[in-house]
């Protein structure tokens, strides 16, 4: 018996929530608004939440959304959303680039952009990286060539980032890669987030979205 993910469970409830905002864009001759389209999809979320149609995995997403959606209205942007989600952990899901070989291209793409990368250092307490503003991504020595296996990431690997997560997170997808969230108090890096990357890019919760695609 397969366990379900929770990408799985997440992308589930996004192309099910498209699903739904297409059939009843369908079913009316008169083009929704903004805030006619978040109303529907929030009711559809209370539903849903109510029914416990979706996995557990995903029920503090489905009540985050509904409280921006009932706070924000048509600002929650609630079909971006979910179709951001979709298209971008399918994205991932139909990589062919190992996971591993993505990373190195990452780290790759962002040197000629002029970033300062550091893989060759052994992190074990916090530090403070001089680099006069230039931006910057470093993941532990011990990490960087232990965790990647066969061109593949086989355990958790931390990247601590000061700079644009949305270029790293754009760049990351490209290679197949999603990033978690930052975190700045997990760091040992001073003025640098945590990000991680795992193996098959299995996140217990929500990725960095590139939401300005779309």
């Amino acid at each position: 018996m397969t366990t379900e993910t929770y990408n799985q469970a997440l992308l589930t409830l996004a192309l099910a929530g498209i699903e739904a905002i297409n059939t009843s864009a369908s079913q009316h001759k008169a083009v929704r608004t903004a805030a006619q389209e978040s109303h529907f999809l929030c009711n559809w979320m209370v539903e849903s939440l109510k029914t416990k149609r979706f996995s557990k995995l995903v029920a503090d997403d489905l009540s985050a959304w509904i409280r921006q959606a009932r706070s924000q209205g048509a600002g929650a942007q609630l079909t971006r959303l979910l179709t951001c989600i979709a298209d971008q952990y399918q994205q991932a899901n139909n990589s062919v680039i190992a996971t591993g070989t993505g990373l190195k291209n990452l780290l790759a793409e962002l040197s000629t952009q002029q970033w300062l990368v550091i893989t060759d250092t052994d992190l074990d307490s916090k530090l403070k990286l001089d680099s006069d503003g230039q931006s910057s991504l470093i993941i532990s020595a011990k990490e960087f060539n232990q965790h990647i296996v066969e061109d593949n990431i086989v355990k958790t690997i931390s990247m601590y980032i000061r700079g644009d997560e949305k270029i790293v997170a754009k760049l990351a997808l490209q290679q197949g890669l999603l990033l978690s969230q930052g975190n700045k108090k997990t760091s040992l890096i001073k003025h640098h987030k945590t990000y991680t990357l795992t193996p098959r890019n299995n996140h217990p919760s929500l990725c960095l979205l590139c939401l300005e695609q779309y």
